[in-house]
């Protein structure tokens, strides 16, 4: 059963922390200049692979976009990777797909704290070596709903969010007013559009978020004219010239 909650409440108390969904993590200049483009693993401390990300060549083309994906239910971090590997190259996206610590995401099983954490130590990887002046976050089916709710929890970070089928957004807190992209299709039968899109989207509207919403005709699937529009959706994105 999808669980679907109402956006919570704009909160900036100083115990707020991994167990809220917060990240600690900010753009800044890095500090450990990067020159690897293409697909670039990042091993965690037990050997295990926690991240999948993808660089756009060349480097010195100026900031890029970096985009989290997040996959579903079982998935894996080449999963969300693929999500929008195929426009990252020409949109100069920055593509980082973080594995969830468990079979889903840790709000979904036992409430915020380890991906939210293993996430924070993946992007100061990542930005402490890339140059990077916007963010996004985005993700399929439980990856979907943990962006959205990631998404809304850090919005003073994250300037967009992409929804590809998702079931819910369950923040604890909110910050900031990021721009939202959802689609779902009409024949899902994981995620049902009626109790899921089709009810948060309205929800979303009247917190006042800016969402752009798309039906589909199929099941539980993210079509590649979806991820082209979602791309070119996404605010200031840059196309090198070359």
């Amino acid at each position: 059963m999808p669980i679907i909650e109402e956006p919570g409440h704009a909160h900036g108390a100083p115990e707020e922390n991994s167990g809220h969904g917060r990240l600690s993590v900010r753009l800044s200049a890095p500090v450990r200049p990067a020159t690897r483009t293409g697909l670039v693993p990042i091993v965690g401390s037990d050997g295990g692979l926690p991240a999948l990300t993808y660089v756009p060549e060349p480097v010195d083309a100026g900031p890029y976009r970096l985009v989290i994906l997040l996959h579903g239910a079982g998935g894996s971090a080449r999963q969300g990777l693929e999500l929008m590997l195929p426009v990252a190259q020409s949109r100069r996206l920055l593509l980082v797909a973080p594995k969830s610590a468990g079979t889903s995401w840790d709000v979904i099983s036992s409430g915020f704290g380890p991906d939210v954490r293993r996430l924070d130590r993946v992007l100061s990887e990542v930005l402490g070596g890339y140059p990077v002046d916007h963010m996004s976050i985005g993700g399929f089916s439980d990856g979907a709903s943990y962006a959205l709710t990631l998404g809304l929890t850090n919005g003073d970070l994250f300037d967009s969010v992409l929804a590809f089928s998702p079931g819910f957004a369950a923040p604890m807190v909110i910050h900031g007013a990021p721009r939202v992209f959802i689609s779902h299709g009409d024949g899902d039968r994981v995620l049902p559009i009626d109790r899921c899109s089709r009810r948060l989207v309205p929800r979303l509207r009247r917190s006042s978020y800016d969402v752009t919403y798309e039906e589909f005709h199929g099941g539980h699937e993210v079509p590649d004219d979806v991820v082209r529009r979602a791309s070119a959706w996404l605010p200031d994105t840059v196309t090198p010239d070359r």
